[in-house]
């Protein structure tokens, strides 16, 4: 069991006979009235996300969830391809399972899938991935004043802001979790 009050981001549990995953979340302790907890949730068989409260003290039963390393292989039109590294089995997985993670991963990655009663809802993207800067304005040499950042796409499509020293063809360290810039490799 757990408590509103001890929802993370990523936590899934079992509410009204539906497996939801904590997309965002956060403790409200209003001047009047009772503390809640807000939260964004996607239910994780079919699909929808909505934004609800809960009393942090409401218990819900966690859902059991099983994580499996697979490494992506393709895409092909709609489809994902990945490999079960133990059994080289293919699993095609549709954009709405792949979209956070496509924009870290290249193909033959290593990714975590995410399993609830074997049905495959979410690829998860390493921590930390070094990916290629494929497209960058230049920086202004001398101009380190302050923290000054610029857009940079990197080979997977994805945009961010990074120090001005960066350049094209630079191999930089992301978090994916924040998918912020963390340093150049």
């Amino acid at each position: 069991m757990i408590s509103a009050g001890e929802f993370r981001k990523g936590v899934t549990f079992v509410m009204d006979g539906d497996v939801y995953q904590i997309l965002d979340f956060q403790h409200v302790k209003p001047g009047k009235g009772a503390a809640f907890v807000s939260t964004k949730i996607r239910n994780v068989v079919k699909g929808g996300t909505r934004e609800m409260n809960f009393n942090p003290t409401e218990r819900f039963e966690k859902a059991n969830i099983e994580t499996k390393e697979m490494q992506y292989l393709y895409q092909d039109g709609d489809l994902y391809y990945f490999m079960d590294t133990e059994t080289y089995e293919q699993l095609p997985l549709g954009h709405d399972e792949v979209e956070e993670a496509l924009q870290f991963i290249r193909e033959n990655d290593n990714v975590l899938v995410r399993f609830f009663e074997g049905k495959p809802f979410e690829v998860e993207a390493p921590n930390f991935v070094e990916l290629e800067v494929t497209h960058t304005e230049p920086g202004l040499k001398g101009d380190t004043s302050g923290s000054a950042s610029k857009p940079a796409t990197v080979e997977t499509g994805y945009t961010l802001q990074v120090p001005l020293f960066v350049d094209n063809g630079d191999i930089i360290k992301i978090d994916t979790r924040s998918g912020e810039y963390l340093s150049r490799v």
